[in-house]
């Protein structure tokens, strides 16, 4: 299979599959016009000797000094070369792949005025799986990601390096291997391509995506955890719902239903004199559900943004028309980046909460401490340390969830002089998603071990089946072992394995 890219309508799964799916990528032939019609507009404009931005002038502070037609390549190629001094960590391969989808497809609606074989070259990259080294760190997130742009720009040269099995070499080794030449960058090229917010945005569609499961993953861990505690489902009644019609609550609490359907954990104790739950149990819908209200915003944000052209000066071939403007600011990102990290922090902080019931004799209604056997009482130390992992990873998000969009730092002598640090957010929200993908493995791992202590009372049809996955790669603790084993094997089966063994069992989650 391949995806097609055309300048519109490409999605976050599109994205994830090129990222991570290796799915190749091809032009559609109707966005070729535009992108000819953009290249002619840019000769003429360089031809006339107009004054343009970045196109017959200097760029930031240099916008007054003007370029003379012969030093055009030099410019561009100075450009990138200039731009491309991060630091840090390379970026993941899935976000370098994503980022290039999306200059791509942003370059295609033909409002930058690069060269078709610009784009295709990029295409290149994708198809011939070239990993340009990138960075992480230096994007302030405007303008645009101007630095882990370049790195991947500087391979399009023939200069900077690629990643190859795990080792970096350099970008002109490679493409000569692979049998791609080079492309000497024309007037405004080199601007084009530097000057976008594709790489914030990259990431921010991988960590969405990611948190949309993980929401899923949430509900499944705290079914469990509310069986095995001797909970009540009467808090996830849909007429509760209709009364406060925010619709994550509304599909938790429908997932909720439908994972414990037929538990006979919860038929066990019908009409017991327990008047109602604890925050983390009775209220999880609201929470749960107001994490998944927010991740439906960030992906629509970012949908957006996939579609859209965020270099600058923007060219409008038929209106004769270039303009300068701040399509390149990262805000929208920034913003919707930090609230992903919100959502996503609470989602594990109530996990961890729940875990830290399960473990505590005191709240776990009757099962036993650090849920060990009693016989191993004092002598295993059974959950009780997961629980300080996770209480470790929710205090971590914590910090990372200080909103990066509300700092500023101008750049380029003040002509810069507010930025979105909307990459910095985006490789924070990355980095919660990661942590919280561990909390929901703890909690997992925990609810199956007191699961083991009901029978033979049963779980419900979803939750049993997220049990007796769970059960086939990590047994029971009868005393204490290295658990951090069992942690990775949850790990490995979080999302997709264990989303795709609960559905079959109960069918479709919200």
């Amino acid at each position: 299979m391949s995806i097609m890219l055309k300048g519109n309508g490409l999605t976050i799964e599109e994205v994830v599959r090129v990222a991570r799916g290796r799915e190749r990528v091809s032009i559609d032939p109707s966005a070729r016009g535009a992108l000819e019609k953009a290249r002619a507009f840019v000769d003429r404009l360089v031809a006339e000797k107009q004054v343009v931005y970045g196109v017959t002038t200097g760029c930031g502070q240099f916008k007054n000094v003007v370029i003379s037609p012969d030093q055009t390549e030099t410019l561009q190629a100075n450009l990138i070369r200039s731009h491309a001094t991060g630091v840090g960590a390379p970026l993941p391969e899935a976000a370098v792949r994503a980022a290039i989808v999306l200059r791509v497809n942003g370059l295609l609606r033909g409002h930058s005025g690069v060269r078709p074989a610009v784009a295709d070259r990029l295409v290149d990259l994708l198809n011939y799986d070239i990993y340009p080294f990138v960075p992480s760190q230096g994007s302030v997130g405007s303008s645009g990601d101007l630095a882990p742009l370049s790195h991947i720009m500087l391979v399009l040269m023939g200069e900077g390096e690629v990643i190859v099995e795990g080792r970096r070499r350099p970008a002109a080794q490679v493409l000569r291997e692979k049998g791609l030449g080079t492309v000497v960058l024309q007037s405004k090229e080199g601007l084009a391509l530097n000057n976008g917010t594709a790489v914030q945005t990259a990431i921010g569609a991988l960590a969405a995506h990611d948190a949309a499961q993980l929401a899923n993953v949430f509900d499944v861990a705290y079914a469990m955890s509310l069986e095995v505690m001797m909970g009540s489902v009467a808090p996830c009644d849909p007429r509760v719902h209709a009364l406060r019609p925010h619709p994550g609550q509304a599909q938790v609490a429908e997932n909720v239903r439908r994972l414990c359907a037929d538990s006979a954990i919860i038929e066990s104790h019908r009409g017991c004199g327990r008047v109602q739950d604890a925050y983390s149990l009775r209220c999880a819908p609201q929470v749960h559900g107001a994490s998944r209200d927010g991740i439906a915003y960030v992906r629509t944000v970012l949908e957006r943004e996939l579609n859209a052209v965020t270099d600058n000066p923007l060219l409008f071939p038929d209106d004769d028309i270039a303009i300068s403007a701040g399509q390149f600011h990262g805000e929208p990102i920034a913003q919707a980046m930090d609230f992903l990290k919100i959502a996503v922090s609470e989602l594990a902080n109530i996990s961890e909460r729940r875990v830290a019931r399960l473990v505590d004799a005191h709240l776990s209604e009757g099962l036993p401490a650090f849920l060990v056997p009693s016989e191993q009482a004092g002598l295993s130390s059974g959950f009780m340390i997961p629980q300080y992992v996770a209480a470790a990873l929710v205090s971590e998000n914590k910090v990372l969830a200080h909103p990066a969009s509300v700092d500023s730092i101008p750049t380029s002598a003040n002509q810069e002089d507010h930025v979105s640090m909307g990459t910095i957010a985006a490789r924070q929200a990355a980095e919660i998603v990661s942590n919280a993908k561990k909390v929901a493995a703890i909690e997992l791992l925990c609810a199956a071990q007191g699961a083991d202590f009901r029978k033979p009372l049963a779980l419900g049809r979803g939750t049993d089946a997220a049990y007796r996955l769970i059960r086939q790669h990590v047994p029971f603790l009868e005393k204490d072992r290295i658990l951090y084993y069992d942690i990775e094997a949850l790990m490995r089966l979080v999302p997709d394995t264990l989303l795709e063994a609960v559905e079959h069992a109960a069918g479709p989650l919200k």
